[in-house]
């Protein structure tokens, strides 16, 4: 199994007994010889596993992120190099590459498709990606059964929320709060209803992601959802020296 069933069928199956939990990480951040290790230590302690692509304007990214992808770029860290990477090891869990439409748009989406297949990669999320463009990436990802992961927000009504759910594949995913990713002021009072509505109007796996900083954070969203994205957090996590795996053990003894 891989792909966008791949996808799914962990979140489905995490989220019997619990929820999902999902990590995200910027590729070769915050040491570039480390990634490799990184990806496969956190795939002991993660369903799907999230990667970014570093990009110059990350433009729903917090400061952490920010920060992570600017270093990375630095380093040398290049959409090929990551490709690279995930080929020379074998992740167990599905891996999703997060990435800015621009790099994906120069490497070329036929190739991006073949080496995505070749390194284990399962599924795509395109911020900057509105479901009203890209139809030509969307086929290329469809033909190969790979994911394309789109983004419903609290701002989103109801029937725009339908139709992107309807266009995603892999899961739906529903950012908590406005603005930018790492947000530090908590998860708003309304986002239980919000994320209420996003699982009636989804047929695929709802996960949760912006501002998830805490265990008290992961224990209010697992009812509503089935799957929590946690990515600034555990990037400042990695950063004060705490084991990754570790942290996510930790946020995930509240749901299990």
């Amino acid at each position: 199994m891989f792909g966008s069933e791949f996808i799914e069928q962990s979140i489905f199956s995490a989220s019997k007994k619990g929820t999902a939990i999902i990590p995200f990480i910027t590729a070769g951040y915050p040491e570039k010889n480390e990634f490799c290790n990184l990806v496969l230590s956190l795939s002991e302690a993660a369903d799907v596993i999230e990667i970014g692509v570093p990009f110059s304007d990350p433009m729903a990214d917090g400061v952490t992120i920010q920060r992570s992808s600017h270093q990375a770029i630095e380093s040398g860290v290049r959409l090929q190099w990551i490709l690279q990477q995930l080929q020379a090891i074998e992740v167990k869990k599905p891996v999703i590459l997060m990435s800015y439409l621009n790099p994906l748009f120069v490497f070329g989406y036929e190739a991006l498709v073949e080496q995505s297949l070749e390194a284990g990669v399962d599924g795509f999320i395109v911020p900057d990606l509105p479901i009203e463009e890209g139809s030509d990436f969307r086929q290329v990802l469809n033909q190969a059964n790979l994911g394309l992961i789109q983004l419903v927000t609290p701002a989103s009504p109801a029937e725009r929320i339908a139709k992107v759910a309807a266009m995603s594949s892999g899961f739906l995913y529903a950012v908590t709060v406005k603005g930018v990713t790492g947000g530090a002021d908590g998860l708003p009072d309304t986002v239980t209803g919000y994320l209420e509505q996003v699982q009636e109007l989804a047929s695929i796996p709802v996960c949760a992601g912006f501002g998830v900083r805490t265990a008290e954070d992961v224990a209010l969203l697992e009812p509503y959802v089935d799957g929590i994205i946690v990515g600034s957090a555990l990037l400042e996590a990695i950063e004060s020296g705490k084991p990754p795996a570790e942290f996510l053990t930790g946020l995930r003894a509240q749901v299990r």
